[in-house]
């Protein structure tokens, strides 16, 4: 491997701007090709295209670069930044060409350099002449392989690039994706999007003809562009029996300058509730709803119905969809803007009779060789992500109600007549295909798990997270309305995608096949680049029926090769899933076997790029030893922040922000065959991996990379040290396992790390309970100077604790010399999950039982404590504690002592913190440079945040 110039990416990357760029994609929908589908945990375009550039391109600066590369980066440059930008790049100085192509790099990740002539001429001129440099042919380009495509992120820019690319997936919903997008749309260009276009509005009127009568307009022309609905149970009190519609929120439309709300009006004569429509209501006048954690209140007597009366009574209505009701119907009216809300009417319900009439009579007459609504089963209760088949629901046609499924099933019916009317024509697959894609965000958009989304008063999603929670009250959308979720607006979201890529853009291949039976020779690829499974976070095959069986129903008969399974394939699907009997051993042997794979198709000098993120360490020890056992050496390793600072998952958890992208190179001789006859030393391997952590740790400190990033970022170069070797021997020749060397890289992360925290205090100092809170804290921090916030109002939020992975918790403490079982004052653990406790459950331990009485709701309670000579507002009545005499003052570590001080802040006794401070504590340098870097650590909207700055404020205002 030693013969081969390193990378670019093996040598430095502008991980900071390509992280900005990630996130910034995130919220871009105009010309995406997100738009073309859903797929789950889909890879920033921006990442993909960087580090692609960067792996394909060797470092100038290397002493091993081929002189023909260096001479066309040479010029490349010059002409890119002196010339056109009027720069000033010394290209003569290697090391400021490797900047200045960097430099591109960074540039190029940007959303709006993706089209522009400049960069992709630039970019695909750099990958032809690297590629030729380092010993491909002449005239061809350089493949990019990926076995697990999903979404087809890094394929397409692969392409984009100036590659050649290869994605292969099990599952045929990615694979008929990436038809589209990496055969279709380079092959045909404007051509497919304005056949799309032309055929997409054919369907349009047809549809309308079809299904107008079962979304009849209004009689002063209003159109009904979306129908709210409840499902509803009957109330369990042996003296009322009403029909409860469960609704989570009354609230219509909440957004600045415009308000509507619905009233509940009890019914009792009649058992039932009626509603009334209130325009812009105040907060206070809008009332609950219903249901709330599952449990329903009947608002007719008041009596509340379990949850698991609920379900039981769900079961036998398959979910509650059909027998739902209809309370509200959304209109646009000609000439006004703005959406209307109004009661159903006579007119309302009766296209809904009339709709279930029909679907009952297609169904009756259907004699297809499928059946006309889907019938395939759900996954077991208890698959991950998977919350509706406790209430009933068992087939995937349960997800819907009659009209969604009368409106689904003619798109479907119109575009097969297309098809088969014109099947001749290789142009028309394709067509056919797209449309298909919109019928499935038709399915997406419109089954009884889209919610109605009062802010922005439009429909959202089936698919808001990759999960399928059950949905109370749902909204059906109007799929001939001509506006939110209809059929337009479906095409349309294709036609996006379609339209987002130039026309210099070769095409790519996409092939249906198992990442561990890849479909080429050997020595073929030279690039291995994927973004795997994440062990056990994302259930793709099960998360992807939703839209496979509505797919084989309509993707062109050509194609059905692909769907002519039940469901997506299962049994071969890498993941750790119990309920299938997949465990980490199954993950590890499987991945095992892809890495291998990928590692068989690569060049001798090839380069690979493994993607992986997962909050857990024995997520990351499978995946880690899948790549040493498949022969791969970990040359570098990245960290690029993906996600948004606000998601759902990243509050008070472990869940990261960023995605790591391991570099590696295949652990072989130059004729290809693996090499296992290295050994290294277990005790100058442990002895480089402390200096190697520091370097690379100060490096993510500078570019704001912390927390359980930083410490999952660690991994790669730990891993340079471990996997150069075909194993590694202690001196009495005993092999050492990459599990025994992670505890040993845990733990040397884990001192670094503190070191960091403590800014150069001598963190032996510190007892193991303040060691591990700080650690603890940090490991949850995202780098955006909030640490993990948990909300963004003014007022202090009331902390329920922060969690870790167990295992990673236990790491992190063997690491500083804590144990978990001996700290049962500041650590709870519930099953898979560890609990930092929050300072307020810890009252009873640090002033002795029943010193602090029970936590109380925070309150603002206006001006209480003076702070430095000044009076400071907005103190809340969080905590209560005892008269101060009679306090126990029982903790005996310096973080007992910072927590205690909180705790009386908290409860505003300021004569017993006063004399505190003054007697006790207020002096010792330990305890001002703990309570400092709390301050940095606790989330910022945390009351615990608020209780150390007002400890610190009032010792600075004793002049302590």
């Amino acid at each position: 491997m030693d013969a081969y110039p390193k990378r670019l990416i093996e040598v430095d990357l502008p991980i900071k701007q390509i992280s900005e760029h990630a996130r910034r994609e995130k919220s871009i929908r105009h010309g995406h090709i997100s738009t073309l589908h859903i797929w789950w945990a889909r890879r920033p375009l921006a990442a993909c295209r960087a580090v692609l550039c960067a792996a394909l391109w060797p470092d100038p600066a290397d002493p091993l670069c081929p002189k023909e590369f260096i001479i066309t980066a040479t010029e490349q440059m010059d002409r890119f930044w002196n010339t056109l930008d009027a720069t000033n790049y010394d290209l003569s100085d290697l090391t400021v060409l490797r900047r200045a192509l960097l430099d591109f790099i960074a540039d190029f990740a940007n959303w709006d350099n993706t089209t522009d002539e400049r960069y992709l001429s630039t970019a695909r001129t750099l990958t032809g002449s690297a590629h030729v440099a380092l010993g491909g042919q002449p005239g061809t380009r350089p493949l990019v392989v990926d076995p697990f495509a999903g979404g087809g992120a890094i394929p397409l820019e692969a392409l984009r690039v100036g590659a050649d690319a290869f994605a292969s997936d099990l599952n045929p919903v990615a694979v008929l994706l990436n038809k589209v997008v990496l055969e279709y749309i380079p092959k045909y260009g404007q051509e497919l999007a304005d056949e799309v276009r032309k055929w997409g509005q054919w369907v349009k009127e047809e549809m309308e003809k079809d299904l107008a009568e079962f979304y009849p307009k209004d009689p002063d022309g209003a159109t009904p562009i979306a129908y709210l609905w409840a499902r509803t149970i009957t109330c369990e009190n042996p003296a009322c029996g009403a029909e409860v519609p469960l609704i989570r929120s009354l609230w219509l439309a909440k957004k600045k300058g415009r308000s509507v709300a619905l009233k509940l009006i009890p019914n009792k004569d009649e058992k039932r509730v009626d509603f009334e429509i209130v325009e812009n209501p105040k907060a206070s006048e809008v009332q609950d709803g219903t249901v709330a954690r599952g449990s329903a209140t009947c608002p007719v007597c008041g009596y509340t119905t379990p949850v698991e009366s609920i379900r039981a009574q769900f079961k036998t209505r398959r979910g509650g969809a059909a027998d739902a009701r209809l309370f509200c119907v959304v209109t646009t009216r000609p000439g006004q803007q703005g959406r209307f809300y109004r009661l159903p009417n006579k007119r309302d319900l009766e296209g809904v009779e009339k709709a279930s009439e029909m679907i009952k009579r297609r169904k009756e007459e259907w004699t297809g060789k499928l059946s006309l609504v889907p019938d395939e089963p759900l996954p077991p209760q208890g698959t991950l992500g998977f919350r509706v088949q406790g209430y009933g629901m068992k087939e995937w046609g349960d997800l819907f109600t009659p009209r969604q499924i009368l409106a689904l099933t003619s798109l479907i019916q119109l575009l097969n007549d297309l098809y088969e009317t014109n099947k001749e024509e290789n142009l028309f697959r394709a067509i056919c295909t797209c449309l298909s894609l919109a019928i499935d965000k038709q399915v997406d958009s419109n089954s009884s798990l889209c919610a109605w989304r009062a802010v922005s008063e439009d429909i959202g999603h089936t698919f808001g997270r990759q999960a399928l929670p059950m949905v109370w009250d749902f909204v059906e959308a109007n799929v001939v309305s001509g506006s939110t979720r209809d059929w337009g607006n479906a095409v349309e979201g294709v036609l996006k995608a379609l339209e987002c890529l130039d026309d210099g853009i070769n095409v790519g291949h996409a092939e249906k096949a198992s990442a561990t039976k890849l479909l080429l020779p050997d020595d073929s690829a030279h690039s291995f680049f994927t973004d795997p499974p994440y062990y056990d976070a994302i259930p793709y095959s099960d998360l992807s029926d939703f839209f496979y069986v509505w797919l084989k129903r309509s993707v062109p008969l050509s194609s059905l090769n692909m769907f002519n399974e039940t469901r997506a394939p299962k049994d071969e699907e890498c993941i750790v899933d119990p309920i299938k009997g997949k465990d980490k051993q199954y993950f590890e042997r499987t991945m095992t076997d892809a890495m291998a794979e990928g590692r068989r198709i690569l060049v001798p000098n090839g380069i690979g790029c493994i993607v992986f993120a997962h909050k857990s360490t024995a997520g990351w020890e499978a995946m880690l030893n899948s790549m040493v056992e498949a022969g791969w050496i970990v040359t570098g390793s990245w960290p690029i922040d993906t996600e948004l600072a606000n998601r759902l998952r990243g509050l008070n958890s472990a869940a990261l922000a960023s995605s790591i992208h391991l570099v590696c190179r295949p652990r072989e001789n130059p004729d290809g065959s693996l090499r296992t006859e290295d050994v290294g030393d277990w005790g100058a391997v442990l002895k480089e991996l402390p200096p190697r952590i520091h370097e690379w740790m100060e490096r993510l400190s500078s570019e704001n990379v912390v927390g359980a990033d930083a410490i999952f970022a660690c991994l790669g170069p730990a891993l340079e040290i471990y996997s150069r070797y075909s194993r590694v021997e202690k001196v009495s020749g005993e092999e050492v396992t990459l599990g025994e060397y992670l505890e040993h890289v845990w733990a040397t992360v884990s001192r670094e790390a503190l070191s960091t925290i403590f800014q150069g205090a001598d963190t032996e100092g510190f007892e193991p309970d303040a060691r591990l809170t700080a650690m603890w804290l940090w490991t949850l921090s995202a780098g955006n100077g909030n640490g993990n916030g948990n909300g963004d109002g003014e007022d202090a939020q009331k902390s329920t604790g922060y969690s870790l992975e167990y295992d990673t918790a236990r790491k992190i403490a063997q690491g500083l010399g804590a144990h978990l079982d001996q700290l049962p004052g500041l650590v709870g653990i519930k099953g898979s999950e560890a609990h930092l406790l929050p300072v307020r459950e810890r009252g009873d331990y640090l002033f002795g039982r029943g010193g602090l009485s029970a936590p109380q709701k925070a309150k603002p309670i206006g001006k209480q404590l003076t702070l430095g000579g000044e009076s400071v507002g907005g103190a809340y009545e969080a905590v209560s504690i005892r008269d101060a005499a009679t306090l126990e003052f029982t903790g005996e570590t310096t973080l007992d002592q910072v927590h205690q001080a909180m705790l009386l802040f908290a409860a505003g006794r300021g004569d017993a913190l006063g004399r505190f401070l003054r007697e006790d504590i207020g002096r010792d340098q330990k305890f001002a440079k703990l309570a400092q870097a709390l301050s940095a650590l606790y989330p910022a909207t945390s009351e615990e945040r608020r209780w150390v700055d007002g400890v610190l404020a009032r010792k600075k205002s004793l002049g302590l």
